[in-house]
């Protein structure tokens, strides 16, 4: 079995080519061994990638999180599928591709210092709590925005949205190991969240730059978090606190996000993507 290795921002996974629906089903039972760090390769995920005929789309992407849970989609990932695709010379401008948070459109931008750069169209932001989901406060709560979360006895105000898989945003004053790597198990794990939950605490330097750290669902914390920077940004504008085309600064770098504040409308994720080396699996 032939893979890539593939990096964004260190979020790193191996995208793995596959036949068909059943071949990937084969790699997700394995998916958990594959991306364990010490005994097998060592990844956050696996990105099984399908050809698919017509219908505009180019090709269909299941990932695979490092505990072998499916994610709806990654932000990052679509863009190492980009990166991928363009090193085995099958990209043009872009493609579309078909995940289970719907159609995405990815645009490349250019490649500098070994990486491709990709603008990606990430689909229109929700907010019902049936469409995150989360369970809200109150039955007749149309979104949940600033709602207020206990977890370990500390009280957070929560913005939940959906970018095709569910994300929790909580503002802070100072990132911290102990909010990350505690507080986000702890809010991951809420009853409110009945699918689970990716978490990211931000701080906001300016209306036009924030930080952020995020616990990921079926991975712990994560470098980078193309969806969740998504999020944060989206989570900021509804709260009035960043503007409409902010650089999200994570621990493996920088992402550029743009989103105008008309729900109807797409958010736009700008980054970049490597590949780090290609290998066979026995």
């Amino acid at each position: 079995m032939q893979f890539v290795k593939m990096d964004a921002l260190g979020n790193d996974f191996l995208i793995i080519e596959c036949a068909d629906v059943a071949q990937s089903d084969a790699i997700k039972a394995r998916a958990q061994n594959f991306c364990d760090r010490r005994r097998w390769i060592g990844a956050d995920g696996v990105i099984c990638i399908m050809p698919i005929e017509g219908g505009g789309v180019d090709y269909r992407m299941r990932i695979f999180n490092a505990d072998g849970s499916e994610a709806e989609m990654c932000g990052n990932g679509v863009r190492c599928v980009g990166e991928y695709l363009r090193i085995t010379d099958r990209l043009g401008d872009g493609f579309a591709i078909d995940t289970l948070a719907g159609l995405i459109e990815v645009g490349f931008t250019g490649a500098s210092n070994g990486e491709g750069h990709y603008r990606v169209n990430m689909g229109r932001p929700r907010f019902s709590p049936d469409e995150i989901p989360v369970v809200p406060v109150d039955v007749a709560d149309k979104d949940f925005i600033m709602k207020e979360i206990t977890a370990l006895g500390r009280t957070f105000k929560v913005t939940a949205v959906s970018m095709g898989n569910p994300h929790a945003v909580v503002y802070v004053d100072e990132l911290s190991d102990e909010l990350v790597l505690t507080y986000g198990p702890a809010i991951q794990k809420s009853t409110f969240f009945p699918k689970s939950v990716n978490v990211e605490f931000v701080k906001v330097l300016s209306s036009d730059e924030i930080r952020m750290r995020v616990y990921e669902r079926g991975c712990g914390e994560t470098l980078a978090c193309g969806t969740g920077a998504c999020a944060a940004v989206v989570s900021g504008i509804e709260n009035g606190m960043n503007g409409n085309n902010v650089a999200v600064h994570l621990p493996g770098g920088d992402l550029r996000i743009e989103w105008n504040g008309n729900r109807a409308h797409p958010v736009y994720m700008s980054g970049p993507a490597r590949a780090v080396y290609e290998g066979t699996i026995l």
